[in-house]
């Protein structure tokens, strides 16, 4: 178990500049946190391990001046950035496989760590699918339950304009500044006032197809629990329905016509195993059926067997060749990695975090990595 604690400010910016340098994402920040004991060691340890991964040119590490202006711009903002481990961090975020380092937070962040649950369904809804939307938000709303979404419209919207005056969460899909979609400026100022605004991406960013399951996940982490109101087969909705089976989250389908593509998904996760739901006391029911209905596990900080400096050159040399050797495009398990080349679990994790940060290595959910 992790104690939490505050992070200093020159932490803080460490954390930013971290986390914004090319190729570190959550996993490997959490090894790089891990082995090198500070941000700011692991960023001066950066160039080589990229270079000993491979990499030829040199990695593209976040400035700091870069980072000062995107903290100047998160001030004049009001938005602050949260830390993973610090008191005001979401415990049901930081209870998931790899959750963000760090997160910029708008607003009233208390209303994260009450039972949270995400609504989430099509931008393209049906009268009835938007009723049922708002009706489910508004009654878990008015249960103490904080509402989680991704403010998109439609489903999203609706869930989001229910809740708002008990409390409501939106996960912003690029920077915390861009308001996306445009036509929901009001609805962000009023989230920004009365709720809370949540990003992992750079100040400034517009969203890009690759950050929307970035954000499903983090809608899915906050939560005990999804609820899906008309997904199509594909839809995001449908990402962020496994990402919360991934994460051991409950996943709530409103059932729809089969005449409708845009129920086909909600439906599939049904003969899948989702609870049935037809109104917010078949969530309250399953909420009050939990040994602890107000948090996910508390999160655990995973470490490595040895500290960088126990492991010799020629044994981090011989990792390379063995590791390269078992990787190839297909995703493997690190424990078959690890079962292959009867490498440690920390000699490989230095072998794989030097891959990594040169760009040559793909992390795949359920620990399975595989080579670019």
């Amino acid at each position: 178990m992790v104690a939490y604690r505050s992070l200093s400010e020159s932490e803080r910016f460490d954390w930013l500049r971290l986390i914004r340098s090319e190729n570190v994402g959550p996993v490997t920040f959490g090894h790089l946190l891990a082995r090198f004991g500070s941000a700011g060691d692991a960023l001066r340890a950066l160039p080589d391990l990229a270079r000993r991964g491979g990499r030829q040119a040199p990695l593209k590490i976040c400035s700091p001046a870069t980072a000062q202006a995107e903290m100047n711009a998160a001030e004049k903002l009001g938005c602050r950035f949260i830390g993973l481990y610090e008191p005001d961090y979401p415990a049901n975020l930081g209870s998931i496989d790899a959750p963000p380092p760090l997160i910029a937070v708008i607003g009233h962040i208390h209303l994260a760590h009450r039972p949270t649950i995400a609504i989430v369904g099509a931008r393209n809804a049906s009268v009835v699918g938007l009723k049922m939307s708002q009706t489910i938000s508004a009654t878990l709303s008015e249960s103490g339950i904080t509402i989680a979404s991704g403010l998109a419209r439609g489903i999203d919207g609706a869930a989001h304009r229910a809740a708002l005056a008990n409390g409501t969460i939106a996960v912003m899909a690029g920077g915390i500044d861009i308001v996306y979609p445009s036509e929901h400026q009001v609805l962000y100022e009023r989230i920004a006032a009365e709720g809370v605004l949540i990003s992992e991406i750079a100040m400034g960013e517009e969203p890009q197809a690759r950050h929307f399951s970035r954000r499903n996940r983090i809608v899915s982490g906050l939560s005990l629990g999804v609820v899906v109101i008309e997904a199509a087969k594909g839809s995001g909705s449908l990402i962020t329905a496994r990402y919360a089976l991934e994460q051991g989250r409950e996943i709530f389908a409103v059932p729809g016509s089969p005449l409708d593509p845009r129920a086909s998904g909600s439906n599939s996760l049904l003969r899948d195993g989702a609870i049935m739901t037809e109104s917010a006391e078949d969530v309250l029911r399953v909420l009050a059926e939990r040994r602890d209905p107000t948090a996910a596990h508390a999160p655990e900080l995973s470490v490595f067997e040895a500290p960088m400096d126990q492991i010799s050159e020629r044994a981090l040399n011989a990792a390379r060749l063995s590791t390269l050797e078992a990787l190839s495009p297909t995703p493997i398990s690190i424990d078959e990695i690890l079962r292959a080349t009867g490498l440690t679990h920390a000699v490989l994790a230095a072998a794989l975090l030097e891959l990594d940060l040169a760009g040559r290595l793909q992390r795949h959910p359920g620990q399975m990595v595989s080579l670019i």
